[in-house]
């Protein structure tokens, strides 16, 4: 019998030999494939997110948002579940002292602060998009991104007394914020992160220094949150400075 002139031997003997060419080939593509996730695990960086805060005037942007914050590296709180996120829940939870000076400090970039076992660093952070971006900020620095719990504080100047302002905050998942340590806005649930999803009561920012503290709880999925200031027309309030201190 002539190979040659069969065209099934032929066929055969290509697929043969392409399966012999794929398995030597897939180590090789395997390990390239692992040192490039590798190389990008090593690399991890928030710069598409962030940039480091400055002493350069910042105001909100044109929508209104507040992009400088100082961030805290997240606080392990392990949850399965988001749906545990009850107002009750919340309250016991953000009542809790994870360290020293927790409803009072305003940190500066670069201190440390000890919860438990670990020491964890301040971040004095400019977003570079409206909504800021706590998963990435975790995930660049390598720490837990998942059953975590993240403080934000930021200053608002005002030129003036402003009265009847509102507090209008979105956030994933749920999350809880102050004006100059009082309660403004409460978000239950587990929830999506969408601009204004809820709204303080009417609120006076005072002229001079406002402090806004913000803590906000994921288990799985994703962390973000959002906040500005409407005023009582409903106008995004963007008379203000933004700084660190």
């Amino acid at each position: 019998m002539n190979i040659k002139r069969n065209p099934i031997l032929l066929v055969v003997g290509f697929v043969i030999m392409l399966g012999f060419g794929l398995q030597a080939q897939q180590p090789v593509t395997q390990g390239r494939q692992m040192d490039y996730e590798s190389k990008l695990d090593s690399v991890r960086s928030y710069a598409d997110y962030f940039t480091p805060a400055t002493n350069k005037k910042m105001t909100p942007d044109a929508d209104g948002f507040i992009r400088r914050w100082t961030l805290l590296e997240p606080i392990s709180k392990p949850n399965r579940s988001n749906t545990v996120f009850t107002d009750s829940y919340l309250r016991k939870t953000f009542d809790t002292l994870y360290f020293a000076n927790q409803f009072t400090v305003l940190p500066k970039n670069g201190e440390k602060v000890k919860v438990g076992e670990q020491e964890l660093m301040w971040h004095a952070l400019d977003s570079k998009i409206y909504n800021t971006k706590l998963f990435r900020f975790a995930y660049g620095l390598k720490k837990p991104i998942y059953g975590v719990i993240f403080w934000a504080v930021t200053v608002v100047n005002a030129p003036q007394e402003m009265k009847n302002v509102r507090m209008a905050v979105g956030s994933n998942s749920a999350s809880m914020w102050w004006l100059n340590r009082e309660e403004a806005v409460l978000l239950s649930g587990d929830r999506r992160m969408v601009m204004d999803d809820a709204v303080s009561p009417r609120l006076t920012l005072k002229k001079g220094k406002n402090i806004v503290r913000g803590v906000v709880i994921n288990g799985p999925g994703m962390s973000d949150f959002c906040v500005r200031f409407l005023d009582e027309k409903g106008e995004p309030v963007k008379d203000l400075t933004i700084t660190c201190e």
